[in-house]
Formats: C-alpha cells, sequence, structure tokens
C-alpha cells in the first residue's frame, strides 16, 4: 500500500530570512542585516541540500518554493545553482514549478530576466496595497508606481505571475476595496492571494493593537462583506478561489501551495523552515532553528534540523483536516479514516451540514460558501469532536 503521502505530493521549500525592512504586521522568520554573506549562504544551501536528497531518493519533485523573509534579495547565481542541484538529486516532473516570492522594489525587478535564466518558472510578488497610504501603513518601502512598474517586468519575463494583497486595513471601506480589487484583477495577472488583515502577538501590529494604538480596523461584519465580495468579483472575472485565500484562472494553481494543502511531502531547508517527510513508513514533523547564525553552524556541522517528530495517525489525521478543508475541493473522507483509524464524527458532521456549513458529495467533504466565513470554527468542531 502506498505512502499516504503520495496523494499530496512532494516538494522542497527553501527559506531565505532577509528582508530589506520588517514588515509591522509579518510574523514570519525574517531578519534584517547589514551585510549578507551570499557566498556563504550559498555554500550550506547546497550542503544541506547534499543531505535531505539522500534521505529522499527516488522521489519524483512537483515544485519547489523560494519563500522569506525576501527571496528576491539572493544573487541570481544562487538561485541557478540551487536549482541546478535540484534537478541532479531527484526525478523532477514535467511540469516542475519553482517559484520565487518577490518584492517589487526596483532594484529586484532587474534580477528578473536572471531568475528566469537559472531556472525559475514563477513569480510571487509581495505587493499588498494598491495605494502609498495604505503601503506606508503596512511598512512597505515600494509606492504603488514601482509595484505596477515591477509586475510588468515580471509578466514579461514569466508565463505565470501571482501577487498578493492583504484587505481589510485600517480605514478601508467596501468601496475602496472593491476599486482595489478591480483594479488588481485588469492586470491580466493569473493568481491573486488575497488576505484578511490578521493582527499576530510578536509584531509591531500586535503590540500597537494591545495598546490601543492600531485604530480603524474593520469590525467583523465588515470583514465578512469584505471576504463575500471578494468571492463574487474574482468569480465574475474568471478567477474563482480555489482556497480560502487564493483565486486562480483555470491551470494556474499554484503546485507548491496544493501539495501543502493536498497533505504531501515536502522538505523544508532554511532558518525556521519546517516540514513533513515520510521515512520508512513513517511520517515526520521537521523543523530547523530560526536564528541564521545557528542554522549555519549546525549546516556546518552536519545538519541544521532539530530533532524530527514523529507523527502519531491522529496528528496526521488532524493536519490534513486543517489543511484540506481550506480547499475548494474539499477532502476525501475516506483518507481520512484512513489516517485516523476512524471515520469523523457524525453528530458533528451532521450538525454542520444541517447548518449549511459543509456538504458531502459520496466520500468528499466540501465547506460551502457559508462555511468559509467562518472556516477555522467549523474545523474546530469537528476536530473537537
Amino acid at each position: 500500500m502506498p505512502d499516504d503521502w503520495q496523494n499530496g505530493g512532494f516538494g522542497l521549500y527553501i527559506h531565505w530570512p532577509f528582508c530589506a525592512a520588517k514588515c509591522p504586521y509579518c510574523d514570519f522568520n525574517s531578519h534584517v542585516s547589514a551585510h549578507i554573506d551570499q557566498a556563504a549562504w550559498k555554500a550550506a544551501y547546497l550542503k544541506e541540500l547534499a543531505r535531505v536528497a539522500a534521505l529522499t531518493p527516488g522521489r519524483v519533485l512537483g515544485s519547489v518554493f523560494f519563500g522569506g523573509g525576501t527571496p528576491s534579495l539572493m544573487d541570481p547565481d544562487t538561485v541557478a545553482e540551487i536549482i541546478h542541484a535540484v534537478r541532479g538529486y531527484w526525478a523532477t516532473a514535467n511540469d516542475l514549478e519553482i517559484t520565487l516570492e518577490a518584492n517589487p522594489g526596483s532594484v529586484e525587478a532587474g534580477r528578473f530576466a536572471a531568475y528566469r535564466a537559472g531556472g525559475v518558472t514563477r513569480i510571487s510578488m509581495g505587493i499588498q496595497a494598491l495605494n502609498d497610504t495604505d503601503l506606508r501603513r503596512l511598512g512597505r518601502l515600494h509606492n504603488t508606481r514601482e509595484a505596477l512598474a515591477a509586475f510588468e517586468i515580471a509578466r514579461k519575463e514569466f508565463d505565470r505571475v501571482s501577487f498578493d494583497l492583504i484587505y481589510a486595513r485600517q480605514d478601508q471601506t467596501l468601496t475602496a476595496w472593491r476599486d482595489e480589487l478591480t483594479q488588481a484583477l485588469s492586470l491580466a495577472v493569473d493568481h491573486l492571494s488575497l488576505y484578511q488583515l490578521t493582527i499576530e502577538q510578536g509584531t509591531a501590529f500586535g503590540d500597537r493593537y494591545s495598546a490601543g494604538k492600531l485604530r480603524g480596523l474593520p469590525d467583523e461584519d465588515l470583514g465578512a462583506d469584505m471576504f463575500a465580495l471578494t468571492q463574487d468579483i474574482c468569480g465574475a472575472n474568471g478567477m474563482p478561489a480555489y482556497e480560502v485565500s487564493n483565486h486562480a484562472r483555470d491551470g494556474a494553481w499554484s503546485k507548491h501551495n496544493v501539495m501543502y494543502w493536498r497533505y504531501g511531502d515536502y522538505l523544508g531547508i532554511g532558518p525556521g523552515a519546517h516540514g513533513r517527510i515520510t521515512l520508512n513508513g513513517r511520517r515526520f514533523a521537521t523543523e530547523c532553528p530560526r536564528a541564521p547564525g545557528q542554522w549555519l553552524r549546525m549546516v556546518d556541522n552536519g545538519g541544521a534540523e532539530l530533532a524530527p517528530q514523529a507523527l502519531s495517525k491522529s496528528d496526521q489525521a488532524s493536519e490534513f483536516l486543517l489543511m484540506g478543508l481550506r480547499m475548494r475541493d474539499g477532502i476525501d473522507m475516506t483518507r481520512y479514516a484512513a489516517l485516523s483509524g476512524k471515520p469523523l464524527a457524525q453528530d458533528a458532521l451532521q450538525d454542520l451540514i444541517g447548518l449549511g456549513m459543509l456538504r458531502q458529495e459520496k466520500s468528499h467533504l466540501v465547506v460551502t460558501d457559508q462555511g468559509f466565513v467562518v472556516l477555522n470554527a467549523v474545523i474546530a468542531k469537528l476536530l473537537e469532536a
């Protein structure tokens, strides 16, 4: 019987931990550094790739994702050498997707041709807003003009370009979000990631919010209206949601993110990177140390990974549920039962179906439009049961 991960595929995540500035809403593992030894980082990534490749022979790699931080601060030669090494270590899918996250500063935009020549096939841009006032509030270093110019350069170099926007921002009205989203859809993009602003503990926004100094955030009703409007406008423009925050034209889904949501296996390398990997029939959660200096030292000493944690069948079933129900096509309940050793609790399932939050199609379980508005509560009720 094949391992469960094969239902979701196999990918590689590479974390670049550096940014030019720390955004006040960001809780990712990112650091601002005056000097980055690009040669040392390239050598470390290549060494760590060799180590993890030896653990996973014979697999077919479907996607590579350079995330961060700001991976467009990586030297193009570093990216190219990593991609060359990856192709040597694993067989790759014919439609291998290699995504690099980029910020739309003019210096980084000039690197896009070199990234394409090095093997990158897809760019994901962190634009976040299409007006200068909100870009400043979000701590972004680019302005709207620079963002649109960088997007045009990326679109000329790459067949596939995505960008992110954050909504439910301070003082943002429903009409303003409608106008901004309509403008985004007019840019001939094939994929949009549209995230509602969340206030995370440990961030600058989190500190301001706790002190009562982050004013103008929308209430729950306005946030829900913005979410519903997003679904309507994107759907009407041929960009329906395939996941709760991700919209794409036919054939333009992010293969790497779909691998996560379908609970495939993935290797995570770089400071703070996480992974899920099945070895000898057992699935493990992996994690790398967050501090860049510590990660480099551990690579030098033979491997930059904290002790892997074996995942129980119950852990795996819960993770599968958490990830899979984010997708519009839902989950296969027989796969859940195989992971868990038991089916989903019927009482909770029928309650949620009766409330119109879930829909069952034979062995498939799908979240409805109504359910997506309160997705976390839906998943929590299933997990509690």
